[in-house]
């Protein structure tokens, strides 16, 4: 009974190293409007702790994380 999140913009960040999925979530969030969801593909693990930290400092809400083998995907919101 899970509700579907409707993504705006998909930012593929696979292979990239910290800090560059970070920046690019960054400025990929500002291409959206408030209240809208992008969804980024990472394969970098430090960005299980790097996002949400990016998140409550933003004031952003990562709605839902999703792990398939080395592909980690966040589903973020645009709250600011």
């Amino acid at each position: 009974m899970s509700e579907e999140i409707r993504v705006e913009k998909v930012l593929d960040l696979k292979g990239l190293a910290c800090p560059m999925p970070v920046v690019k979530v960054s400025k990929g969030i500002k291409e959206v409007e408030v209240g809208q969801v992008i969804e980024a593909q990472t394969t970098d693990p430090g960005s299980l702790t790097d996002f949400p930290a990016w998140a409550r400092t933003t004031g952003n809400d990562i709605l839902k994380t999703e792990q398939d083998g080395e592909v980690i995907k966040f589903f973020i919101k645009r709250v600011t």
